[in-house]
């Protein structure tokens, strides 16, 4: 530094203000710098301190899966997805009216096969033993299934609380563009024509 103004023509005392300044330049920055980054360290402790995830979705997935855990289609109206609460609750209910009905077919051939065995009359006087008993198996299994579906009902309730949450942060908006365009291309000393698949941002 001291060379350089070397080659400036002034004054001994207009060179050590010169210098003087620069110097003050340099130390102040310094501060403002240490300022920032201090004041950066701050704000990371402070995150910390209070447990906060900064998060870039709109909608939060584990809250949406918890509400629809606790009451299904919850996490639909939290995401945005109010239409699918119908959908949701007509499966639902037709799969409960079914359950009822393959329950109380089982329970009717299981009190006839008691009575038969007992000797006493049933309500199904022309079907032997065996035919009661593969009755009664039929419907204990289509109850079960019912009841199979009602738990996988629940759990795409929550798979869809919860993908749906994740992608609410996802661009699906017109500015997206997908073409299909023919290429035309060299390999190996000779044209190959293909296609290729181009998504264009607006």
């Amino acid at each position: 530094m001291i060379a350089i103004f070397q080659h400036i023509p002034c004054s001994k005392t207009l060179f050590w203000t010169y210098l003087l300044t620069f110097c003050w330049l340099g130390i102040a920055t310094g501060t403002a710098n240490g300022q920032t980054d201090s004041s950066a360290r701050s704000a990371i402790e402070k995150l910390k301190k209070e447990d906060i995830t900064p998060t870039l979705l709109p909608k939060d997935p584990k809250k949406a899966t918890l509400l629809s855990a606790l009451l299904p289609g919850a996490g639909q109206v939290y995401n945005g997805k109010s239409w699918k609460v119908p959908i949701l609750y007509a499966g639902i209910l037709t799969d409960l009216y079914f359950i009822q009905y393959n329950h109380r077919r089982y329970e009717r051939f299981k009190d006839a096969l008691f009575a038969l065995d007992k000797g006493e009359p049933n309500q199904f006087p022309s079907l032997n033993r065996a035919a009661l008993v593969r009755n009664v198996d039929y419907w204990r299994q289509n109850r079960d299934l019912t009841l199979l579906l009602m738990l996988g009902i629940y759990a795409l309730n929550l798979v869809d609380a919860n993908v749906d949450a994740h992608l609410s942060g996802f661009d699906i908006s017109e500015d997206l563009t997908l073409k299909v365009v023919p290429q035309v291309g060299t390999l190996s000393a000779s044209s190959t024509v293909g296609f290729s698949l181009t998504l264009q941002f607006k």
